[in-house]
């Protein structure tokens, strides 16, 4: 199952007795909670070979037999939201996460053993498939259980109220900050829902403390090593990848803050925002600040010249059900050489809102049996532009399961955690106005009309796709100052802030108090979510995108390439989903891109007319903070 974090929206509700879904870990967490088969450790004897084939063939038998149960648990528990389904998905969790770690174990023992190359990638994978393990205690297990269980209800749950009848939740909060220009008004709801975090700061240390011995007893130094050790090289290497490739960036980011705080002084005035420094996190329009799409109207002025297509109007002027917004997605892919989804997928997966229940409206694409085909979303279809991009996102996650469904159980998810989001993003890339030209949703005129007003565009594209990449990167450096004690619990809330304006040039509007917990008021955070996969899905997708365009034989900015329709896009886009998790994230890179190297060039590229309009702009200026 993958959870999409589009735009990074917060507005779904966790329920208290929730799993915690752990977006790209959850295949390999449910390969192991199946698994029955134990290699016994009171065996004087050295395990062999076989020992460690027999025990792959198990995993994969009970993958198959029971992998699909426990998804099926999940879907009830997402699409009937009562406390009996909670209950029962609650306790997959408890009797699961001990036979989890001991089957961990179990693939430690043949850390010593010269094994062929698959065999030993499956068996890292399988112990390296957690994010906050317990150790092998069962006390020590149930009081991480319940600490993990009671974060996510804090933040699901999190009110905050000024007085008696003035009290918010995150909605409320999100709908003020998303929409209001008063600064007072908006710092009120900043400060509000703050507040929530305040109370999880001991929990979260303890969690950590725990965790950290659950990941020294698997063999790892710490949940720093643990988590950085999925990638392939080592923890050091990867560090020093993900910084370089930052650095790569900074130009364009540096002017499009440069740019955008000038803009909101002008709105504001010096008392709110100066023009020079990090800008105040308040009034960017996003809870987080880490998407500025919303004062997209304060920071540009669009030209009179050309019209940008108004996709929600299309939508709703052709009279489109949800139904067929899916099926107009699912020939984007079809127009690539992909198979058609199965009957099942249209007859069980959750497209419309019910009426007579509650459930988790957030986009997610579900892989609940592999062998039998049975893929599905859950989604809650509004006819808007936003939808019809998100569904495109969705169903790139559907395609990947398919394309990579006859690989072992084990290697059945993305190259790296980063890969799953890339290919859906990827796909939202294309949504352009030849696009729409072709599936007859705007003439020939609309859509050269639509192309002239390219910076437009671009600028509404960086507002939601540059501004998040260093909140993206900063946000697990924070945590893994964390993980290795690094910080005092009084410099916690402080070292926060010093990544803000390091990284984002973003600043709290006040000083905090002593007993601050900022990074609380972040889903992600207390629900134990690894960010830097949204870090390098922000830069892979680009970089698919400017090598599939270039195969195609695109001549023209890279804003308005669109892969639709070309059976060589198709062919190298499957070629590389087809491998799933079987080879390092480096070979399935090359495969589609001819390169091993992450690298932030092809989204400097892609936006390179942006940052020529923002350097003509930011003449005069202070730049930087």
């Amino acid at each position: 199952m993958t959870i999409t974090d589009n735009s990074f929206s917060e507005k779904l509700t966790f329920p208290n007795l929730s799993l915690c879904y752990n977006l790209s870990m959850i295949r390999q967490l449910s390969l192991i909670f199946s698994l029955i088969f134990i290699v016994s450790c009171a065996n004087e004897e050295q395990p062999t070979e076989q020992d460690a084939k027999d025990f792959l063939a198990e995993v994969q038998l009970r993958a198959e037999t029971e992998g699909p149960v426990i998804y099926s648990a999940n879907w009830i528990s997402s699409n009937f939201i009562t406390y009996d389904s909670q209950v029962v998905l609650a306790d997959f969790s408890k009797r699961y996460t001990l036979k989890s770690l001991e089957q961990a174990r179990v693939a430690s023992t043949f850390d010593n053993l010269e094994l062929e190359p698959e065999d030993r990638r499956a068996l890292d994978i399988i112990k390296n498939g957690f994010v906050m393990p317990p150790p092998l205690n069962e006390e020590l297990a149930g009081e991480l259980s319940g600490i993990m269980t009671e974060l996510e209800a804090m933040y699901g749950s999190g009110t905050h109220c000024f007085s008696e009848n003035d009290c918010y939740d995150l909605e409320g909060f999100e709908s003020i900050i998303d929409n209001s220009r008063d600064p007072d008004e908006l710092l009120k709801a900043w400060n509000g829902w703050r507040e929530i975090g305040k109370p999880m700061k001991d929990k979260y240390l303890r969690m950590v403390d725990i965790g950290n011995q659950g990941a020294q007893d698997l063999g790892f130094d710490g949940l720093s090593d643990l988590w950085f050790s999925k990638y392939d090289m080592p923890v050091s290497e990867f560090s020093e990848t993900v910084d370089r490739v930052y650095e790569d960036l900074k130009p364009l980011y540096e002017s499009l803050q440069c740019h955008v705080r000038a803009e909101l002084n002008e709105f504001y005035g010096d008392d709110v925002v100066p023009d020079e420094g990090s800008i105040p996190a308040h009034i960017l329009g996003n809870m987080w600040a880490q998407s500025w799409a919303n004062v997209y109207d304060l920071v540009y002025q669009e030209e009179s010249t050309g019209k940008p297509i108004d996709l929600t109007k299309v939508i709703n002027d052709r009279g489109l059900t949800e139904i067929e917004m899916v099926e107009i997605a699912e020939d984007f892919f079809l127009s690539l050489g992909f198979e058609p989804l199965e009957d099942t997928f249209w007859e069980r997966s959750l497209f419309v809102k019910p009426a007579d229940r509650n459930v988790v409206c957030h986009a997610s694409a579900w892989d609940i049996n592999p062998k039998t085909k049975d893929l599905r979303i859950k989604m809650c279809i509004e006819k808007n532009a936003e939808d019809f991009s998100t569904i495109h996102h969705e169903l790139g996650h559907i395609f990947y399961y398919q394309a990579y469904a006859d690989q072992p159980a084990v290697f059945q998810s993305g190259a790296n955690d980063g890969f799953h989001e890339a290919v859906g993003d990827l796909l939202s890339l294309s949504i352009t106005p030849n696009y729409l030209q072709k599936i007859g949703f705007v003439s020939e005129e609309e859509a050269e009309s639509a192309k002239e007003n390219g910076i437009a565009f671009l600028m509404k594209q960086a507002l939601d796709g540059v501004v998040p990449t260093p909140w993206t990167l900063m946000l697990d450096k924070w945590r893994m100052a964390v993980f290795n004690g690094e910080l005092s619990e009084d410099e916690m809330n402080d070292y926060w802030w010093e990544l803000r304006e390091k990284y984002q040039g973003v600043r709290s509007p006040n000083e905090r108090p002593a007993d601050a917990f900022d990074p609380g008021a972040k889903y992600h955070i207390p629900g134990n979510t690894p960010y830097t996969r949204y870090y390098l899905a922000r830069v892979l997708q680009y970089q698919f995108h400017e090598s599939l365009c270039n195969d195609i034989g695109f001549e023209g900015p890279l804003h308005e390439c669109s892969i639709y329709d070309s059976e060589i896009a198709g062919e190298k886009l499957r070629a590389m989903l087809s491998m799933g998790q079987s080879q390092p994230w480096q070979d399935a890179l090359e495969s589609i891109i001819g390169t091993r190297e992450l690298s932030g060039t092809a989204m400097l590229n892609y936006y390179a007319p942006l940052k020529e309009w923002l350097d003509i702009q930011n003449e005069g200026r202070s730049c930087g903070w």
